[in-house]
Formats: structure tokens, C-alpha cells, sequence
């Protein structure tokens, strides 16, 4: 898949799920919607830590030293 394209759609349900936490009435909605954030934001995190991961390796392969 496409990095761009993973990348938007964690984004988007990051935002989704966002918005349905707080509308959620319950306790049982709010700690599912809650779960989903956390999921997603930790798989955000780690795409952002490999892309910079491999940025970093990029900018070491076109050092002068």
C-alpha cells in the first residue's frame, strides 16, 4: 500500500474516531472509542518513528563525511 495513502487513512479514522468519543453517551461507547484512538495513534506512531527512521538513513547516505 501506498504510505501516502496508509498515512491518510489512519489520519481519517484518528479524526473519526475522535469525533465519536465526544458524542459518545456511555461509559462502555467512551472506553471503545477511546481503545480506537489509542490503537490508532499508536500505529501513527509508528509509521512516523519508521518514516523518520528512514529519512534519517537518507540524509546519512548523502553525507559529504
Amino acid at each position: 500500500m501506498n504510505p501516502e495513502k496508509l498515512m491518510d487513512s489512519l489520519t481519517k479514522e484518528l479524526n473519526n474516531a475522535l469525533k465519536s468519543l465526544s458524542k459518545a453517551k456511555s461509559v462502555e461507547e467512551k472506553v471503545a472509542y477511546s481503545q480506537v484512538v489509542k490503537n490508532v495513534s499508536e500505529a501513527l506512531g509508528i509509521f512516523f518513528s519508521l518514516a523518520g527512521d528512514m529519512i534519517h538513513l537518507d540524509m546519512d547516505d548523502k553525507s559529504p563525511f
